[in-house]
């Protein structure tokens, strides 16, 4: 009997050992492609830049190509929020990239081709990281670098078998409308795929162990995975969502109702943004080092020299936004009829395409709301960070994207509620079945990159 993509997806989620290697196999080379890294990464002023110039009119942080990203100002009015209007530098990458993962079965086990890839913002030079993670430009090889590998299979997607496609956006603080193609592509069991040195199978249930060990499941990994079909079935429990009635004996809320909430926000909420030169933001000062705020909160914007083994290109210089302090990100958890539900929060970050994404319960810098009234402080940060032990289903750091932001990163909760399930009284939180969400990320601008993090976190809680 041919098995289901739901089943086979489960018995990899079930697989820590497989036909290809053990865990301990595939932490062990993970450890010797670490200690065979020979990269550098060295943080510099931005005149020791190489191909990247301040344009003499906007003052624009530019490369010569025209390519690759820029640096610019975006000028931002939200009324209700904490603060109501701002400048700031934004990067805008208008191009879409592709983060790919390529499946293939072994003893009727999907596995999963990663890569050790070293990004000069990572913590710790190498992280795990899709197939293919590769902006267009260095795909269509504008950096005269070597060809990216294995990203033919996803830009010949006829020959194989897609199970994930969907453009998916970054973080809308430091991005200006970014998306990035989100995809998985299956290719057959008989299919003679090399994994080259980098490159490794593994199956969910190793990935799975591989999220909760700090800075080691790179964000874009984290994306991708998140994108997978549903391993569990729906409300009703047999694959799909079911009647109507099944769906709400199943969730809180109905499917259309979430979906008129999101609507009616992205209607009614204002947030306006403009693109500015960056010389016209306001109490952002360069040096010969930084772009800074005078608070010395949020982010600067800095320049690094890298040197890199094993990619496309050897050597080269960049800007990055460094953040200035580690976030929280959570999901308050709880069940209804034995369905498990969290706590989201509908978000407006300037750089989204879309108003309004779906993002975790709390999301937030913490010491960017210090000098804020107590009313201003997130909602339900204090459940989070003042939950008993017992109640923290998953807790780790990981970072984020290190190809643009240095030593970026967030502490990554799922914590247990006692909570009523239960229309919460603040308009922006609603209460969501896990299914109902996972069911989202199959559509474009729904579900924010950090709430796409915790979905693939709680699937190594609950598909076990």
């Amino acid at each position: 009997m041919v098995s289901t993509l739901q089943e086979r997806l489960v018995r990899s989620a079930a697989a820590v050992d497989s036909p290809v290697g053990q865990l301990a196999d595939a932490q062990e080379w993970f450890r010797e492609r670490a200690a065979a890294d020979t990269s550098r990464v060295e943080v510099i002023p931005f005149e020791a830049l190489r191909g990247w110039h301040f344009a003499a009119d906007t003052h624009n942080l530019v490369h010569e190509t025209g390519r690759f990203f820029t640096v610019e100002g975006l000028r931002v009015r939200m009324p209700g929020a904490p603060v109501e209007k701002w400048t700031q530098p934004i990067l805008h990458q208008p191009e879409i990239g592709i983060l790919g993962i390529l499946v293939k079965d072994f003893d009727g086990v999907p596995h999963f081709l990663m890569q050790a890839k070293m990004e000069p913002g990572n913590h710790g030079g190498l992280q795990l990281s899709p197939t293919v993670q590769a902006t267009r430009s260095n795909y269509t090889r504008v950096h005269r670098g070597r060809a990216v590998p294995y990203v033919e299979y996803f830009q010949r997607r006829d020959r194989h078998r897609v199970l994930a496609d969907v453009r998916q956006s970054e973080q809308g603080s430091w991005f200006f409308r970014k998306r990035n193609r989100n995809m998985l592509v299956e290719v057959a069991a008989d299919s003679d795929v090399e994994a080259h040195d980098d490159f490794r199978w593994l199956t969910l249930g190793q990935l799975h162990h591989l999220l909760a060990v700090e800075d080691l499941v790179n964000m874009d990994a984290r994306s991708v995975l998140a994108c997978l079909p549903r391993m569990t079935g729906g409300s009703d429990g047999t694959g799909g969502t079911g009647s109507p009635a099944r769906e709400r004996r199943g969730s809180v809320h109905r499917t259309a109702d979430l979906l008129s909430w999101i609507t009616g926000l992205r209607t009614d909420r204002e947030v306006e943004t403009e693109r500015i030169p960056l010389r016209e933001t306001d109490r952002w000062h360069r040096t010969d080092h930084r772009i800074s705020h005078e608070s010395g909160r949020y982010f600067s914007v800095m320049a690094v020299d890298v040197r890199a083994g094993g990619r496309e290109v050897r050597s080269w210089t960049q800007p990055m936004i460094e953040p200035h302090g580690p976030g929280v990100a959570a999901f308050l958890l709880a069940h209804a009829d034995g369905v498990p539900h969290v706590l989201v929060q509908a978000r407006a970050e300037p750089g989204y395409t879309d108003v309004v994404e779906l993002a975790p319960t709390v999301q937030c810098t913490p010491r960017n709301y210090a000098h804020l009234s107590g009313a201003a402080m997130p909602r339900f940060l204090s459940e989070v960070l003042q939950a008993p032990a017992d109640r923290v289903r998953f807790d780790t750091v990981l970072s984020e994207e290190g190809g643009r932001f240095y030593h970026a990163s967030n502490r990554y909760l799922v914590v247990e509620t006692a909570m009523d399930i239960a229309p919460p009284e603040d308009p922006d939180f609603r209460w969501m079945a896990l299914h109902q969400l996972l069911d989202l990320i199959g559509h474009s601008h729904y579900v924010n990159v950090e709430a796409r993090t915790l979905i693939a976190c709680l699937h190594s809680l609950l598909v076990k």
